[in-house]
């Protein structure tokens, strides 16, 4: 990841947002991943950087479905 991309992390159980290179998170806590993941999405499109998911075990298994640069998706 590069300074400036969106991570949304899980840290015991709870998910979280935040902006590579800073040791704050981005908004609030979520009880879901999918809602981590849609807010993650939409704050990495609104700054046109990369997108990734990270469990506590590491990278996502489901990587791929994030790999795509949000700028991308903007059709």
């Amino acid at each position: 990841m590069a300074a400036g991309d969106i991570e949304t992390f899980q840290r015991d159980g709870i998910w979280f947002n935040r902006i590579e290179g800073e040791s704050r998170t981005l908004g609030s806590s979520f009880a879901s991943e999918a809602e981590a993941i849609k807010v993650g999405r939409s704050a990495a499109a609104t700054r046109q950087v990369q997108h990734t998911v990270r469990t506590e075990e590491g990278p996502s298994t489901d990587a791929h479905v994030y790999a795509l640069h949000p700028r991308d998706l903007i059709s």
